[in-house]
């Protein structure tokens, strides 16, 4: 393993599955016991954490609210359309649940499969063209801000958008108690297209039946990830998180409230292609994923404007995708994990980079314990006016999948109003250059200010890519 200490055998399988963007684990992987249907389910530890967030912010903002925008070329079957949406509802229990206090605990109830699904269309084909563009965004922003009603089915909504005969929109915004980056970026657009090409040909379902839901996931999850493993996991937390947690001090434009108000505004960007090309070389050459040269980057950017040298910046940590028998599941795993830098002595980006591939592979090792039980188990006390452990985040998103003819996907076009973290940074990889969108809380920061961050990283990662063997100093 070049410039950096040799990891162990399950370390480098790791790395390989990052590096690859696949960390689910062999197709032989079990993951039993089922839940009984007759009795509500538990919440999993990740969905638990958005379903408290979202009884006090989601009175704030919408920062709960995930949108993306199927784009459909050619004639559109809206009746094929309704059926392919209702039989996802069919296959996904977790699409009709809702949550409920059971006993003083959040439960999931699931609902019978509904009869059939209606599909929300409007038609602008009377707006003059030049006009339709601006009126159809419009109308998905305003539906991306609107909050849900967690106790009230569906906790998702789809519109479909007619530009003209040829041109048409599905606008989908969902709950993230319901959807992760997985679920949007890559299952629900193969599932809805295949279906949709299936039903239009008067074909019936191609897809398999699922062996696995994810009320059964949250039941694997509560029972396996306790006891001595519950107790490794937070023993892993505590050696790297000891001592006094640094609280970064960036210069914000506008002075900290004293409580969040999870505002948020989106500020979409690009590296170019010979910049994306040069990073993905530096992976290579010194045995890394893209992501970590991206972590390695924002670190050493955050470590420029305010010189410390302990940084905690955050991650979305892929939890229980990495057993295979959730993998084609919809529903939100993710889980919010901190990543540790030390930057004294002035590290070369190089040494930085081995230091970031240790802690990324260190901490998705041990992603099933949320962040609320770390804090209990570290004393640490929540600070109403930022969020837990860190106030950054990055994530690189999932490749977006082959979509059949006359099907594309956009996902940064509409936004929520709303935002869980200071900054966070969601980049995807493209043949022509990495596609980012900064999410910001407009409360801390100016449009003109998050430019200039984006800009002085590009910067910074195009001299990483030139030279990583200089240090953060120079």
């Amino acid at each position: 393993m070049p410039n950096g200490s040799r990891l162990s055998e399950a370390k480098q399988r790791l790395l390989e599955m990052q590096r690859r963007g696949n960390l689910i684990s062999p197709p032989a992987a079990t993951a039993e016991p089922q839940w009984p249907r007759e009795t509500p389910a538990p919440l999993s530890f990740s969905q638990e954490q958005v379903w408290r967030l979202d009884q006090t912010a989601s009175k704030l903002a919408a920062l709960h609210n995930e949108s993306i925008t199927l784009h459909r070329h050619g004639p559109r079957d809206y009746q094929a359309l309704e059926r392919s949406l209702a039989e996802i509802v069919r296959r996904h229990e977790v699409w009709r649940t809702t949550f409920e206090i059971v006993e003083g605990k959040p439960v999931q109830i699931i609902h019978p499969v509904p009869a059939n699904f209606k599909l929300h269309v409007v038609d602008l084909r009377e707006l003059p063209e030049n006009q339709r563009e601006k009126a159809a965004l419009d109308l998905a922003t305003r539906d991306a801000r609107l909050a849900f009603d967690l106790s009230r089915w569906p906790l998702f909504r789809a519109t479909l958008v007619t530009f003209d005969d040829a041109e048409h929109r599905l606008f989908l915004t969902a709950h993230q108690s319901i959807v992760d980056g997985i679920t949007v970026f890559d299952l629900f657009p193969s599932e809805l297209t295949a279906l949709y090409e299936a039903f239009v040909a008067g074909k019936p379902s191609p897809l398999p039946e699922l062996e696995a839901q994810y009320a059964d996931f949250a039941c694997w999850q509560r029972r396996t990830i306790v006891g001595e493993a519950l107790a490794k996991q937070l023993a892993y937390w505590e050696e790297n998180l000891a001592g006094e947690l640094p609280v970064l001090a960036w210069p914000n434009e506008f002075p900290r409230l004293a409580e969040q108000t999870y505002r948020g505004a989106i500020h979409p960007f690009r590296l170019s292609e010979e910049l994306t090309q040069s990073l993905r070389s530096l992976a290579r050459r010194e045995g890394v994923t893209l992501f970590m040269v991206l972590l390695a980057g924002l670190v050493a950017l955050l470590h420029s404007y305010t010189r410390q040298t302990d940084i905690l910046v955050g991650t979305l940590a892929p939890s229980g995708r990495k057993q295979a028998a959730f993998q084609r599941l919809l529903g939100y795993f993710l889980n919010p994990v901190p990543l540790r830098a030390n930057l004294s002595g002035h590290p070369t980006f190089r040494s930085l980079l081995a230091q970031m591939r240790n802690v990324t592979l260190g901490a998705i090792s041990h992603d099933d314990v949320p962040l609320e039980l770390i804090a209990e188990r570290l004393q640490v006390k929540p600070d109403p006016s930022r969020s837990l452990f860190f106030t950054v985040a990055l994530s690189v998103a999932p490749d977006v999948p082959r979509l059949p003819a006359g099907w594309t996907m956009t996902y940064m076009d509409v936004e929520s109003g709303g935002a869980r973290w200071d900054l966070y940074l969601e980049m995807s990889d493209r043949a022509d250059g990495m596609i980012g969108r900064a999410q910001y809380n407009p409360d801390l920061f100016s449009a003109i200010g998050i430019k200039q961050t984006l800009e002085d990283l590009q910067r910074l990662l195009e001299s990483a890519a030139a030279d990583p063997s200089m240090s953060l100093l120079e």
